[in-house]
């Protein structure tokens, strides 16, 4: 399986949230999955933590690639095509993050791991 996380499944992983579902955790620790961390997701957290809003242990350009690489999990970056799956997307959902992320799902053929309502409204596979 080829996993996109949301940002938010991302930071309960590496912080042993129990909002995260047992589930969801074991299929990201699975070796023979690819797991993917979106550079939007990395942009979202930075933003939030400059805005006060999500506080890390580290400043995020430390400590969102340190614990990517410690969980085995790749960096996706944001590319043309993806973006371009805008202009197919329903405005169902309002955060230009998340729409992104689904950009990337589609365009990567990538399942979101995610527990956003908005986001399983969209044709894509959620997790």
């Amino acid at each position: 399986m080829r996993i996109l996380l949301d940002t938010h499944i991302f930071l309960w992983f590496i912080n042993g949230d129990s909002r995260l579902s047992e589930n969801v955790r074991d299929t990201i620790r699975i070796l023979d999955n690819e797991v993917y961390l979106s550079s939007v997701s990395v942009w979202e957290a930075t933003v939030k933590y400059q805005l006060g809003k999500l506080p890390l242990p580290e400043p995020p350009e430390t400590y969102l690639p340190k614990q990517r690489n410690l969980h085995q999990i790749s960096s996706l970056p944001l590319d043309e095509s993806s973006v371009l799956q805008l202009a197919k997307l329903p405005l169902l959902h309002r955060d230009p993050f998340d729409r992104m992320l689904i950009c990337q799902a589609l365009q990567n053929g990538l399942t979101i791991a995610t527990v956003d309502a908005a986001i399983r409204a969209y044709p894509v596979n959620v997790l």
